[in-house]
């Protein structure tokens, strides 16, 4: 009864017990609200898993689903590589103002950009990294550059005290000391470059992957099958989600450990 009522009230804690009894009740109450509706046109539950079963075994998702994984993969690799580098840099005066637009960018949508860089890249699977990376690259450098930024002054100053050179310091306080906050941001991104896949694969659709299938799917008005890819596309993207959550406390238990401490 008490962790009920902590349930109830604002700034409350609540044990493990009663948080996954919380979520077992709003997941139960959207699957009710989903058989329950009145819209007859929608396909419904049942439906749903035949066109999952028909994608799987006749319209070839595994493949498909491989391809898109094989692109998000890449295009994080890159965002990661190049974000960081910028993000790092950004200690350095004269780089700032550079890093400072391209993180500006993020205003920018991609359809407007698909020509120049069809023009760079030749189209293809050069085209959907790049716009992916892009699309990335600009939320990655604006949530890193800002932790950077937010560095205490302090620590800068006790490894000046202690003799350390500016390129040390580099290392121990920028580099060593984001590390955690650098991996949620990688964990942010992956979830926007999965959220814009559907619409990087829609613009070249030439090798596949999930996004080009639903969007023949959707032109054939098949919406259980439909439904059954974006279901799909959620739940890949919650275990991606839990694996990166998963990764960084491995390799960074101690933020964790702070996060519990509070």
């Amino acid at each position: 009864m008490g962790s009920l009522r902590s349930a109830l009230l604002p700034n409350r804690a609540i044990d493990r017990t009663m948080a996954l009894a919380l979520v077992a009740l709003w997941v139960g109450s959207a699957a009710l609200a989903w058989l329950l509706s009145p819209f007859a046109s929608l396909p419904g539950p049942g439906d749903v898993w035949r066109g999952l079963g028909h994608l799987w075994w006749v319209e070839g998702m595994g493949p498909e689903l491989y391809t898109t994984l094989h692109l998000i993969f890449h295009a994080l690799l890159l965002t990661v590589v190049l974000s960081m580098t910028l993000s790092y840099l950004s200690v350095i005066a004269a780089l700032r103002p550079l890093v400072q637009a391209i993180s500006k960018l993020r205003f920018l949508g991609l359809t407007g950009l698909v020509f120049p860089f069809t023009l760079l890249t030749g189209g293809g699977y050069a085209l959907k990294v790049t716009l992916l990376t892009f699309g990335m690259t600009t939320f990655f450098v604006t949530a890193m550059y800002q932790a950077v930024a937010d560095i205490p002054r302090e620590q800068f100053d006790h490894l000046r005290v202690l003799g350390a050179t500016e390129w040390r310091i580099l290392w121990e306080v920028v580099i060593r000391g984001t590390l955690d906050k650098a991996f949620d941001v990688v964990r942010q991104n992956l979830a926007i470059g999965w959220a814009m896949i559907t619409m990087v694969e829609g613009i070249s659709r030439s090798e596949g992957g999930i996004g080009a299938l639903l969007l023949n799917q959707n032109k054939h008005f098949r919406l259980d099958e439909v439904y059954a890819l974006l279901l799909s596309i959620l739940v890949v993207g919650l275990v991606l989600d839990y694996a990166m959550g998963a990764l960084t406390r491995v390799i960074c238990p101690y933020a964790h450990l702070e996060k519990v401490q509070r």
